[in-house]
């Protein structure tokens, strides 16, 4: 259903787009920083790993359209902590799966509910049930295109 729409507003949605989730994600950071010593893209990484349980980092990086080394820096800091583990890859000699611990699953659901509300905060109490429905299909069609056409994923 592509439309012809004036040219200032594909910039001004993109900037909207942008800085909303700018702040959406810088804000629910410090709460997850400050409430459970993890920033927003460690509880993505780990709510993935739980409902993708033995996985490898590469499926990991395609999943968030993010670089093979920046996704196992990050799987080895989670590591570190105990939140995940790593285990040999029967199939590939060359890669490992990783699966959270129980410490990593402990963290994720008491974060999750810290998430949940701080969000409902930030977006609950400005948009109705209504506006938030309709960003949120019309960003996921945008995304399923996305993601489709492989658009946006890291070179090399």
């Amino acid at each position: 259903m592509a439309t012809t729409l004036p040219a200032a507003e594909l910039p001004a949605l993109f900037d909207d787009l942008v800085r909303c989730e700018t702040r959406l994600y810088n804000a629910l950071g410090e709460t997850l920083r400050a409430e459970h010593g993890i920033v927003t893209s460690q509880l993505e990484l780990l709510r993935w790993l739980r409902d993708h349980p033995g996985s490898r980092v590469g499926d990991a990086a395609t999943a968030f359209a993010a670089g093979v080394g920046a996704m196992s820096k990050g799987t080895d800091r989670l590591e570190a902590r105990g939140l995940v583990s790593r285990q040999p890859n029967p199939a590939d000699g060359r890669s490992s799966l990783i699966s959270l611990t129980a410490r990593g699953a402990a963290l994720v659901a008491a974060a999750e509910r810290t998430f949940d509300a701080r969000l409902a905060e930030l977006v609950g109490t400005v948009l109705s049930a209504e506006q938030v429905r309709s960003a949120g299909a019309a960003l996921g069609v945008l995304r399923r295109s996305l993601e489709a056409a492989r658009v946006g994923l890291p070179v090399g």
